[in-house]
C-alpha cells in the first residue's frame, strides 16, 4: 500500500476538472469583484442590499453597536437615574446641550443607536436566509462526485489489489457510512461527506444573534422596574401608585403589571462579630407572605440577596435594609398627634442613618394655634459612647441604639403643591426650638426615653420597639429567557463552527490495463488541516486490510514505469492544488 500523501505545492495550473468536488464546502457567499451599478435606482438598491447583507458589514455594525453602548455606561442616562443627569447638567453647562443633541443622555432609545440596531438585524437576516436555503439544498442532495484525477487533491493514496472493483466500492460505501459519512455510489467511485454540523453551528450562531437582538429589544420596550421601601408589618400591592419610584419601557402600560401583593413579616440580619470581615452580613433575608391575583391563596416566601421571589413575569429582589425607630409625639396636653415607625436612610456600612420626623396634622401650640412640627433624626444602632467623640455607628446590629433629635416648628410647606422628599425637611418657614442657652434644642435618646419640648410645647418619645425596613426592587423583564437561550445557542454554534471540520472523501476502484484493480482514495477539507490526511490514512488502512495490495507488474522499459501506473507524483505535478485552492474555484 502506498503512503497517504499531503500535498502543499502552490497552485500553478488550472484545476477546473475538480468541478463540484471542491465547491460548496460552506454556504458562505462567493466574493465577487466590486462593480458599481449602472441600472439606476434598482441597480443602486441591489448594490446597497448586497453590501448590507455581507458578513463584513454585519461585523462592522456589531462593532458599531458595541462602541455605541460605551457612552450609555459612562454618561448618566435619564431612564436610569434622572438625578445624576440633572447634576451633570449643572456641572457641565457647555457639554450638556451637545450631549442632548447627540442623544447621549438616552443612548439606547436614540435615533442613531436604533438605526445601527435595526441595520444589524436586517443584515443578519439577509445573510442567514440565503445561506440556510442553500444548506438545506446541500443536505437534500448527494455528495459531489469524484474528480477525474484524485491524485491532484492535497491528501491522496493509491494501491493495486486483486479484488473486484465492485466489492471494493461496496466495502468502501459500508465503511464510510459506518463512520457517519453521507456516502453515495456513483459510477466507478464512492463519494462521501462529513462535518455538516460545522455549517449547522455557523447558522445556529447567527440565528442565535438574531434571537438575542429581538429578546433585548423586546425587553427594553416592555420592561419595568420599581423600588419600594417597606417597614416590617407593612405590605405592598403591585400598582403604580404604590412605588417610591418607577420607570418602564416605551411600550409598557399599567395593564402589563403582574397582579400580586405581599406583606413583610420580618427582616433578619446577622453580622460577623470579629475578624477582618467584622460587620459583614452573614444573614440577609426577609420573610414575606404573598398572594397572586385578587383572590389568590396566601403563600410564604423567604427572599434573600440574589434569590428573588418570582411571581409570573415579575421578580422581587431584596436590595437594601435599614432601621425605622418608632417615635411618639404628644402635644402640650399629652394627646398623641403622631406615632409611627420612621424609616431612616443608612449613610455607611454600619447603618449610621438619618431622616426626618414630620408632624403635619393634629398638633396645636399651648395657645391653641395650629402648627406643624419637624425633627431632624440621626440614628446609630451601636453608639460608641460619649467618649467616642462622634455620632457614628460602631456596628450594624442593634447593640446600643441611640436616636439624636433636633426640633423645629412652623410650616413644612407640605401643601405647596411641590413634591417633597420624606427624608428631608424644608426649613424656609420653620423656626428652631431653643434651649435655655438660646441654641437649637436637641437631645440624644435611648429606647424608652422622652424629650420634652421647651415651654410646654409637647414631648417626643423614642419607643423601645425599633423596627427594620427592607428595600425591594420589582423587575419585569420579558424576553430574558429567550436572551439566555440565544446566548447558550450562540456559544454552542460558535464552538461547533470552530472545532468541527467539513471534509469529503472519495474512493475509486477500476480495472487497470493489466486487469488488476487500482484503488484510489483522496480527501479534501475546507482548509488546511492535519485531520483530513489522518482520517484518510485511517480509512485507507481499514480498506487495505480487507483488500490487500497486489504485486506491481514488471517494468516494460528502461524507465522503470509500469504500463498501468495511475498515481501522480505531487512533487512533479504542476497542477496539484492545496485545499484552499480547491475551494476557491
Amino acid at each position: 500500500m502506498s503512503d497517504t500523501t499531503t500535498d502543499t505545492t502552490p497552485r500553478t495550473g488550472d484545476d477546473q476538472d475538480l468541478g463540484a468536488a471542491g465547491s460548496q464546502l460552506s454556504t458562505a457567499p462567493r466574493e465577487e469583484p466590486p462593480h458599481l451599478p449602472t441600472l439606476g435606482v434598482i441597480g443602486w438598491a441591489r448594490w446597497f442590499w448586497r453590501q448590507l447583507t455581507s458578513m463584513r458589514v454585519a461585523l462592522l455594525l456589531l462593532l458599531l453597536l458595541s462602541l455605541g453602548a460605551i457612552p450609555g455606561s459612562l454618561i448618566p442616562q435619564t431612564g436610569i437615574d434622572e438625578t445624576k443627569v440633572a447634576d451633570f447638567r449643572e456641572r457641565h453647562e457647555t457639554l450638556a446641550p451637545i450631549y442632548d443633541k447627540l442623544g447621549l443622555f438616552n443612548v439606547y432609545s436614540s435615533v442613531w443607536f436604533s438605526a445601527i440596531y435595526i441595520l444589524l438585524f436586517v443584515s443578519l437576516i439577509g445573510c442567514i436566509v440565503p445561506r440556510t436555503w442553500q444548506f438545506v439544498g446541500q443536505l437534500r442532495g448527494r455528495p459531489p462526485g469524484a474528480p477525474r484525477r484524485l491524485t491532484r487533491l492535497p491528501a491522496h493514496t493509491t494501491w493495486r489489489t486483486g479484488a473486484e472493483p465492485e466489492k471494493v466500492r461496496e466495502a468502501a460505501l459500508a465503511l464510510l457510512k459506518k463512520r457517519r459519512f453521507r456516502a453515495d455510489l456513483a459510477g466507478d467511485a464512492v463519494a462521501a461527506e462529513k462535518g455538516y454540523v460545522r455549517e449547522v453551528g455557523n447558522l445556529l450562531f447567527h440565528i442565535a444573534l438574531i434571537v438575542m437582538l429581538i429578546a433585548f429589544a423586546w425587553g427594553q420596550l416592555f420592561k419595568s422596574e420599581g423600588n419600594k421601601l417597606i417597614v416590617e408589618g407593612d405590605g405592598f400591592s403591585n400598582t403604580l401608585t404604590q412605588y417610591d419610584d418607577f420607570k418602564s419601557g416605551n411600550l409598557f402600560t399599567n395593564d402589563d403589571l403582574v397582579p400580586f401583593s405581599f406583606d413583610v413579616k420580618e427582616f433578619t440580619g446577622t453580622y460577623e462579630r470579629t475578624g477582618p470581615n467584622k460587620g459583614t452580613p452573614r444573614t440577609y433575608q426577609s420573610e414575606l407572605t404573598y398572594t397572586e391575583g385578587a383572590a389568590g391563596e396566601e403563600k410564604t416566601a423567604l427572599v434573600k440577596v440574589n434569590k428573588p421571589l418570582e411571581i409570573g413575569d415579575s421578580k422581587v429582589y431584596l436590595v437594601s435594609h435599614g432601621y425605622a425607630p418608632v417615635v411618639t409625639v404628644r402635644d402640650g396636653g399629652g394627646e398623641i398627634v403622631f406615632q409611627d415607625a420612621v424609616p431612616l436612610l443608612p449613610l455607611d456600612a454600619n447603618v449610621t442613618s438619618s431622616g426626618v420626623v414630620k408632624v403635619l396634622d393634629g398638633y396645636r401650640t399651648p395657645e391653641g394655634k395650629k402648627e406643624q412640627l419637624g425633627f431632624n433624626a440621626f440614628f446609630v444602632p451601636t453608639f460608641g459612647g460619649s467618649t467616642s467623640g462622634t455620632m457614628l455607628s460602631q456596628f450594624p446590629a442593634l447593640d446600643y441604639p441611640v436616636l439624636a433629635l433636633s426640633a423645629y416648628h412652623g410650616d413644612l410647606k407640605a401643601d405647596s403643591g411641590i413634591p417633597q422628599s420624606v427624608y428631608q425637611m424644608d426649613k424656609t418657614k420653620m423656626k428652631e426650638f431653643k434651649d435655655a442657652k438660646g441654641e437649637l434644642f436637641k437631645k440624644l435618646l435611648t429606647p424608652g426615653e422622652t424629650m420634652k419640648l421647651p415651654n410646654g410645647a409637647g414631648s417626643v418619645t423614642f419607643e423601645k420597639d425599633i423596627k427594620e425596613w427592607a428595600g425591594f426592587q420589582v423587575v419585569q423583564e420579558p424576553g430574558g429567557g429567550w436572551a439566555l437561550a440565544g446566548a447558550v445557542a450562540a456559544i454552542g454554534g460558535l464552538a461547533a463552527s470552530l472545532f468541527i471540520q467539513r471534509r469529503r472523501v472519495w474512493v475509486r476502484a477500476v480495472k487497470g490495463a493489466d486487469g488488476v484493480t487500482v484503488v484510489e482514495m483522496a480527501g479534501l477539507g475546507r482548509s488546511e488541516s492535519a485531520k483530513v490526511p489522518e482520517e484518510l490514512g485511517e480509512l485507507a488502512g481499514i480498506l487495505y486490510d480487507q483488500f490487500p495490495g497486489a504485486p506491481d507488474p514488471e517494468p516494460d522499459d528502461a524507465s522503470g514505469k509500469t504500463p498501468d501506473s495511475t498515481a501522480t507524483d505531487p512533487a512533479t505535478d504542476p497542477e496539484a492544488v492545496p485545499a484552499e485552492g480547491a475551494e476557491q474555484q
